[in-house]
């Protein structure tokens, strides 16, 4: 590699690492306070929290790598530019396509890094993570039991426990139900005890009744007493007990076959999955485009010493439409699977727009013809 692609090369990855770090740390942020509350007020640990935030890092740094990327090659040339170190380099004969390779580079750098984080370690955090959310949210004493508080683990749900024990028994229970307005059932039992099964967390009760109470008017009531009771936790707790494999989870060979027993699998339809699947490989070449389109837009301009406002400002506007271009190409191929070609919409685009800016920034400009007494002499 010459002298001069290493020297820029090594400038857009610097600035890069920066710019990345910073909304990494800006994105990740965010995300974690919201998961800190629920966590922490769910009575889980630090640890919990620290690995669950670590689990969202691949997704958060997948999202800011374009972004990124464009920052830093804006930035780069830009101050290139006012240095004069651009404008040297012009002077000795480097073209706009020549002064692009490194940007290339740069690009070819960001896709592989994207490649490998969409289709392998997003795909392996996501699925760790609904796991360890699924293990989480099976943990009903740490979430809802809590010893003499009235509590509502969902709506028209209460639940009230008199004592827990160290052997995490429950003692002296009430349990109402009040989510199906046809009547409303309420439980209550010397003794119970929570155990975990394939289908979810069931609830079994000891000497206790169950008191039904219609509400059509009539008032009816019907008492039932047991030795032994079980009821069904899943939908008190969320869900209904069964977990369906989230697309997002799925390899990338599988979600662009999109066969029947995929779409049994996650609920989703075919389309849906040859979205997801084509997304992985679209967006890291929309990482490659966006720092050419950057580029590209900063060679339309000379030097100035008023700075390459202008060119920054085509810049940001043109990348803002290549990502409402891409939000409505997924937004189209989510609607049929014969659509799934718009998902490379706004990749294919932006490397089109990038190659027509450098042939427009290559091309000699015309001077301007002499009037007056200039124009006579």
């Amino acid at each position: 590699m010459p002298r001069f692609d290493r020297y820029l090369l090594s400038q857009l990855l610097a600035l890069f690492g920066f710019f990345s770090l910073v909304l990494v740390a800006v994105y990740w942020v965010n995300r974690a306070v919201g998961l800190f509350d629920q966590l922490i007020g769910d009575g889980q640990s630090a640890l919990v929290f620290v690995e669950f935030s670590l689990l969202t890092l691949p997704n958060v740094i997948r999202l800011v790598l374009p972004v990124s990327a464009f920052a830093a090659c804006l930035y780069a040339v830009n101050r290139l530019m006012q240095e004069s170190e651009l404008v040297v380099m012009q002077a000795t004969g480097f073209s706009p396509w020549r002064l692009a390779r490194p940007i290339v580079y740069f690009g070819l750098c960001v896709w592989a890094m994207q490649l490998a984080l969409t289709n392998i370690l997003v795909p392996m955090s996501q699925s760790r993570l609904s796991q360890r959310t699924a293990e989480v949210n099976e943990n009903v004493t740490a979430r809802f039991l809590t010893p003499g508080r009235f509590m509502h683990p969902a709506s028209g749900v209460t639940l009230y426990i008199r004592e827990i024990t160290p052997l995490g028994e429950l003692n002296d229970l009430f349990l109402s139900d009040e989510r199906n307005p046809a009547e409303t059932v309420e439980y209550t039992a010397r003794q119970a005890l929570i155990v975990r099964a394939e289908a979810g967390p069931r609830l079994v009760m000891l000497n206790g009744l169950v008191q039904r109470q219609a509400q059509d008017g009539t008032a009816r009531l019907s008492v039932t007493r047991f030795a032994d009771f079980t009821l069904d936790l899943a939908g008190i707790v969320g869900g209904d007990g069964t977990r369906r494999a989230v697309p997002r989870e799925l390899s990338t060979p599988v979600l662009l076959r999109a066969d029947p027993a995929t779409q049994d699998l996650t609920g989703q339809s075919r389309a849906v999955l040859l979205e997801e699947g084509h997304s992985r490989l679209s967006a890291p070449l929309l990482g490659l485009a966006a720092p050419l389109v950057g580029f590209a837009a900063m060679m339309l301009g000379g030097w100035s010493r008023f700075g390459l406002w202008r060119q920054i400002a085509v810049a940001v506007v043109l990348i803002i439409l290549l990502q409402m271009l891409n939000t409505a190409g997924s937004a189209a191929a989510l609607r049929s699977d014969t659509r799934w070609p718009l998902v490379y919409a706004a990749p294919v685009a932006g490397l089109a727009l990038a190659a027509a800016m450098l042939w427009a920034a290559g091309r000699p400009r015309r001077r301007r013809r002499l009037r007056g007494p200039e124009a006579v002499a």
